[in-house]
């Protein structure tokens, strides 16, 4: 897929006539634009993100278990790497069912209100961190070296991903609010509250 990057937003090239038309946003499964919208979308570029990191996270496995890769498998590392990935899977379920079912960031979207309690007081994105920790602990799983370090391009790529899009569309909606919140709270790990400078 082609993507250049349109008002200071990477957006897909064939996506272009219907950004220019208003604010580009996922809302309620599909893409549309936010031009008389008074909140922000309920789906916002998650869905891109989920998508590319689990389809990766797929192949790696996949692909670590191809002759081609078998020198990435160190039988001697297989318990640890199972069990620090079953750790990093459980903190993402923490983390995942944190934002959705006790922070209801839906109902802050909807109200308008930006969320900054809870699982969002230790990281600004806890579903997205979420998938990135069930996806990493799959590869730990899964047990080849080879690919342990996709955990940097998962890291890397939702940085970029939320900086060029929600982070502005946060910053448009709530400014001081949002700026102060992001001096607080890491993006995409979670950090203890107030530890951060």
């Amino acid at each position: 897929m082609q993507m250049e990057v349109f008002q200071g937003i990477l957006i897909p090239v064939h996506l272009r006539s219907v950004y220019e038309g208003g604010k580009l946003y996922f809302w309620e499964g599909r893409m549309e634009t936010m031009k008389d919208k008074k909140h922000l979308p309920m789906y916002g570029v998650g869905p891109i993100y989920v998508a590319v990191i689990i389809a990766v996270t797929v192949a790696a496995a996949i692909a670590g278990h191809n002759t081609l890769f078998e020198k990435g498998i160190v039988k001697e590392l297989k318990i640890p790497s199972v069990i620090i990935g079953i750790l990093l899977i459980i903190l993402g379920l923490y983390l995942w069912h944190g934002a959705v079912f006790r922070a209801k960031v839906d109902d802050g979207i909807v109200n308008n209100k930006l969320v900054t309690t809870g699982v969002y007081a230790f990281v600004r994105n806890p579903i997205y961190s979420a998938f990135m920790l069930f996806c990493t602990g799959a590869l730990l799983i899964s047990g080849n070296l080879f690919f342990y370090p996709l955990f940097f391009f998962y890291w890397i790529f939702m940085a970029l991903l939320m900086k060029c899009t929600e982070e502005k569309w946060l910053k448009n909606l709530y400014g001081r609010e949002y700026e102060e919140y992001c001096r607080r709270v890491n993006r995409c790990i979670p950090w203890l509250p107030g530890s951060r400078r």
